[in-house]
């Protein structure tokens, strides 16, 4: 997929603003690993500069797919950016080695709006992406992207514990007959007794009641 997106020719450096319209608090700035991708060394080169006068650690630069997978593991980066450079198609499959490496956020770095572009890259895994934006702004689209993982992070974990709790309560309806709501009246009495988290005691039913099951070939 060909790209038009890219800057020829001379002239003042590209500005890389953002399409936020949160609001950032004038905190201090926590030094973060930052990892960069771009076929374009001349960006490369550049970003790295703007990134490490946010006061950042540049942990790797890279342009070629086949390594950047293995930098996102070896590095453990807290954010990485990918600019868009002469094709597309690397950027995406740069984005796609790192959400498949790593479990920080993907901002992708955009000269000019793109539509397909950036579906194409919210299905390879991007979370975020900026266009055109000055330093000031990407260290604002940083700190955003970082809170929304964060809380995207935390509401998957409540969504896993809520499965996890329903499991439970599935297995000791059908072992004791009972309702849903006196299963989790037993799972929250015995949280209560024992001192555990609620949803430590449903794992631990649903761990037994797997380990218990008969393999399939014995059935």
């Amino acid at each position: 997929m060909a790209s038009g997106m890219e800057r020829t020719g001379e002239g003042p450096p590209p500005r890389f603003t953002a399409v936020w319209w949160w609001t950032v608090s004038d905190n201090e700035t926590t030094p973060l690993r930052i990892l960069i991708a771009n076929e374009r060394r001349d960006r490369l080169e550049l970003l790295a500069g703007v990134v490490a006068g946010l006061g950042h650690e540049v942990v790797a630069v890279e342009i070629d797919v086949r390594e950047v997978g293995a930098a996102t593991t070896r590095e453990h980066p807290d954010v990485a950016l990918v600019g868009l450079g002469e094709s597309s198609e690397h950027a995406l499959e740069l984005i796609e080695q790192i959400v498949r490496e790593s479990s920080c956020p993907v901002i992708a770095l955009l000269s000019v709006e793109d539509p397909v572009f950036i579906r194409e890259a919210a299905n390879r895994g991007v979370f975020a992406y900026v266009v055109d934006t000055v330093p000031e702004e990407l260290q604002s689209a940083i700190d955003i992207t970082l809170r929304r993982f964060a809380e995207y992070h935390d509401l998957q974990g409540a969504f896993k514990r809520r499965a996890v709790i329903e499991q439970a309560k599935g297995i000791l309806m059908a072992r004791h007959a009972i309702s849903a709501e006196q299963a989790f009246a037993m799972l929250r009495d015995h949280s209560q007794r024992s001192g555990e988290k609620l949803t430590d005691v449903a794992g631990a039913i649903v761990n037994s009641h797997l380990l218990l099951r008969a393999p399939s070939g014995e059935r």
